[in-house]
C-alpha cells in the first residue's frame, strides 16, 4: 500500500470532510494553529509513513494586473503596436525577449515560452480565478488552485506548510472544494520574521497553557463533532500538536534569507518579490510543494511603458536569479516554475499612453520538471487583426487555460484527467484541457 492509499483511509484527508474556516476557528485559534498541513502530518508520522521517492515542486512568480507580452516575452519593436521597448538576443538562438530583461535574456535556454495562451475572462477577479484553478468561475462550485491540487495529489510530509503564498495579492491560491486545509499560508515580505511562532512566555507557562488548552477545549469540542475520530484525539488536538511541532522545527530556518551570502540576496534583487523568490527556492528544499511570490504593478492603463519598466526592474533579477539557482542546486528537474499573469495587454496604446486588458494571445514562462528548454511554442503577430468579432485571428497555435493547466500537472506528474469528488459528491477532473506536447520532453 502506498503512503497516498494509506493517507486516504485517513478521515482527516478525506476531502469530503469539509471543514469551513468558521468550524476550524471555532477550535480555537486561526492561522498556525489551524494548519490542517500538520493535521495531516500528525496522522502520517504516528502511522510510521515516509515516501522516498524525489517530490516535484511548483513555484509560481505570480504578475498580478496582467503584464504586457509586449513589454515582457512577445516583443513586437519598430510597428504601431511595439510601442517602446526593444527586442534583445538570449541564451537560445533566434529567441528574442524585451530588453527590459537583460538578466533573464541570459537564462532563456532553461525555458519555454508559450507565446498563445488565450482566456474568456477579461476582468481582474475572474481572471486570476480562471488562471489559478484552470476553470471559468462557477457560482456553484469554488475550484482549487495549482498548488492545492498538487499538495491534495501528494501527500508527503513536512513540518511547515506545503502550500505557501508570499507577498500575497488580493487572491492568493485557494483550496475550493478540497478544502480549507488546502489554502496558501501566507507571509509577507521575508526580511521580517514570520508572525505568531515565537513563544511569548517562558518554556514551562507554554506548556501550562498547552495543556490548560487540552482539558478545558477538548472536551467541549469534542461533544458532538466530527464522530467519526477516535474520541479521546480531537482534530483539534492534531492541529495543535503540528503546529506546536512547526514552532520547533529547523525547516522554519527556510524563511531567514537574510542567512544567505550577500551577494546571493543580491542577485536576486532588493525588494519583497526577490527576497521572496529567494525564500522559495529555500522552501521547496524542505518539504513545500508549492511556494505563490506575488508582483503587483503591472496594471498598465496608463503610462504603460514606465509602470511595465518598473515591474519589469523587480522581475527580471528574481527571475534570473531563481532559474540559475534551481539549475545550480540540481532542484530544476523536480521544480517547475511558472511565470505570468491573468491576462496581457492590448496591442494598441490608447490615448493615455496604456494598454488595456487583453486576453487573447498572452506570454507565460514555463521551466523545468521536464518542461523543454529553450522552445517557444505559439507566436502572435506583429500587426494583430483587432477586428472585435476575430480577436484570435493572428494567433498561430492557440492555447488555453485549461491546456495550460493540464501541461503544469503532466509536469508535475499529476494525473490531470482524475475525477476527484466535490462535497457534494460531484465528479470534477482535475483539468479540463490537454498537455501542450510540443514543450514537453518524452
Amino acid at each position: 500500500m502506498t503512503v497516498n492509499d494509506q493517507l486516504n483511509r485517513d478521515p482527516f484527508c478525506d476531502p469530503r470532510v469539509h471543514l469551513s474556516r468558521r468550524t476550524l476557528l471555532g477550535a480555537g485559534g486561526g492561522g498556525l494553529m489551524m494548519s490542517a498541513i500538520a493535521r495531516r502530518l500528525a496522522w502520517a508520522d504516528e502511522q510510521g509513513l515516509t515516501d522516498t521517492a524525489k517530490p516535484k515542486s511548483v513555484i509560481l512568480l505570480w504578475l498580478q494586473g496582467g503584464p504586457s507580452q509586449l513589454e515582457t516575452f512577445d516583443p513586437h519593436p519598430g510597428g504601431m503596436y511595439g510601442g517602446d521597448s526593444s527586442s534583445i538576443n538570449t541564451s537560445v538562438k533566434g529567441l528574442k525577449i524585451s530588453d527590459l530583461l537583460p538578466q533573464t535574456a541570459e537564462q532563456m535556454h532553461l525555458a519555454s515560452l508559450i507565446r498563445s495562451v488565450t482566456s474568456k475572462e477579461g476582468d481582474h477577479e475572474r481572471a486570476v480565478y480562471n488562471i489559478k484553478t484552470g476553470y471559468r468561475p462557477d457560482p456553484t462550485l469554488k475550484h482549487p488552485s495549482v498548488g492545492a491540487v498538487l499538495c491534495h495529489a501528494d501527500q508527503g510530509g513536512a513540518d511547515i506548510p506545503r502550500h505557501i503564498s508570499i507577498v500575497p495579492s488580493g487572491f492568493p491560491g485557494r483550496g475550493g472544494y478540497l478544502g480549507a486545509g488546502y489554502d496558501a499560508f501566507k507571509i509577507y515580505d521575508p526580511a521580517q520574521p514570520v508572525p505568531d511562532i515565537r513563544r511569548s512566555v517562558p518554556e514551562p507557562r507554554f506548556q501550562q497553557r498547552i495543556a490548560d488548552l487540552y482539558d478545558v477545549v477538548e472536551s467541549e469540542f469534542q461533544r458532538g463533532r466530527l464522530q467519526q475520530l477516535e474520541k479521546t484525539r480531537t482534530l483539534h488536538r492534531t492541529v495543535t500538536d503540528g503546529a506546536m511541532r512547526m514552532m520547533s522545527s529547523q525547516q522554519l530556518d527556510a524563511f531567514e534569507v537574510s542567512s544567505e551570502p550577500k551577494e546571493v540576496r543580491e542577485s536576486f534583487g532588493d525588494s519583497a518579490f526577490g527576497r521572496g523568490a529567494l525564500a522559495a527556492s529555500r522552501l521547496i528544499e524542505v518539504g513545500a510543494r508549492c511556494v505563490e511570490v506575488s508582483l503587483g504593478g503591472w496594471d498598465s492603463h496608463i503610462t504603460n511603458h514606465s509602470l511595465q519598466s518598473s515591474a519589469c526592474d523587480k522581475l527580471d533579477p528574481a527571475l534570473s536569479a531563481l532559474l540559475k539557482r534551481l539549475e545550480e542546486r540540481d532542484l530544476l528537474d523536480s521544480t517547475l516554475v511558472v511565470c505570468g499573469g491573468e491576462f496581457g495587454r492590448t496591442p494598441t496604446i490608447n490615448p493615455a499612453e496604456g494598454r488595456d486588458h487583453w486576453p487573447h494571445g498572452f506570454s507565460v514562462l514555463l521551466a523545468g520538471c521536464g518542461i523543454r528548454r529553450g522552445a517557444v511554442h505559439g507566436e502572435t503577430a506583429g500587426k494583430p487583426t483587432l477586428d472585435p468579432d476575430k480577436p484570435m485571428a493572428d494567433i498561430v497555435d492557440p492555447v488555453t487555460v485549461g491546456d495550460l493547466h493540464a501541461t503544469i500537472l503532466t509536469a508535475l506528474d499529476v494525473d490531470f484527467e482524475e475525477e476527484l469528488e466535490t462535497p457534494i459528491g460531484r465528479p470534477m477532473k482535475r483539468s479540463e484541457g490537454k498537455p501542450i506536447k510540443a514543450i514537453l520532453d518524452s
